[in-house]
């Protein structure tokens, strides 16, 4: 996509701006005031959606890790109530598994910091978890019994490949501090032929009834948006959340937390 934004190419009206080419993708989108338009009602939807430096970049979604686990493998009161619980003996050598894209712990930075949440990581690596790749994959062999209990599973993934578990073996509990993102963020192609159609397809996703499609068919509304499925999970409960002033950290968060695992590396020859 970039690259075709770079040569002229592209002939869309709205695109996706991924977080870790963020800075790229800035001089070809459209500069919309959407922040300033939100705030004074002229476009409907929460202000927390919209970047506040770049104000015409809106996030659409969010995302939650949680705690998944089967309940003919384990009691719930043994499931680990915090991040810190998995550290315990009775969790050491396979006892678990969790993804190797650490975005569970990135999220965990606006709450702890990084070096905590880094010193966590590299404990948690210690316990020697089982590692995989895919949440819908991981928590399939969760519902199929290959291990007991999963840490930072996304929570509509988790939800997703429930509806699946005939056997109702599936249960998850909310470990503190919960980590939510943002995710799914969108802007205008500054060449867009339709900029202000577009605009208005913005405003439908981030309102009421476009939050609430997003929420009917893949629990992925807003934590922003009252009465959506993020916000409905974090309410009452201590959040970390990893907002704008987070947001294009994220890659840099998850490299550090990927060296604190200590995976091999391969080295490059000069």
């Amino acid at each position: 996509m970039l690259q075709e934004m770079k040569a002229g190419l592209a002939k869309w009206d709205i695109n996706y701006v991924a977080f870790n080419f963020y800075p790229e993708y800035l001089p070809y989108q459209k500069k919309f005031d959407i922040l300033g338009m939100a705030q004074h009602g002229v476009l409907q939807m929460p202000t927390g959606l919209v970047d506040p430096v770049n104000r015409h970049i809106v996030a659409l979604q969010s995302n939650a890790q949680i705690v998944a686990y089967n309940k003919e493998l384990i009691s719930p009161e043994k499931v680990p109530s915090t991040w810190e619980d998995f550290l315990k003996p009775e969790f050491k050598d396979r006892k678990f598994a969790t993804d190797i894209r650490p975005k569970a712990f990135a999220a965990l930075v606006p709450a702890w910091g990084l070096e905590k949440t880094v010193a966590l990581a590299k404990k948690i690596a210690a316990q020697k978890p089982i590692w995989l790749r895919g949440d819908a994959r991981m928590v399939t062999f969760l519902m199929n019994g290959e291990y007991p209990l999963l840490l930072g599973v996304n929570y509509k993934v988790f939800v997703r490949v429930k509806k699946k578990d005939s056997k109702g073996v599936l249960a998850h509990k909310v470990a503190e501090p919960l980590p939510v993102r943002l995710s799914e963020t969108e802007a205008v192609l500054g060449s867009s032929e339709n900029p202000h159609a577009a605009l208005l397809w913005l405003e439908f996703q981030a309102g009421p009834e476009g939050q609430k499609i997003r929420d009917d068919v893949d629990l992925s509304a807003s934590v922003f948006t009252p009465g959506s499925a993020h916000e409905e999970l974090g309410r009452g409960k201590k959040v970390s959340l990893l907002a704008w002033e987070h947001y294009l950290k994220m890659g840099m968060y998850q490299e550090q937390i990927l060296k604190a695992y200590g995976f091999p590396r391969a080295e490059q020859k000069k």
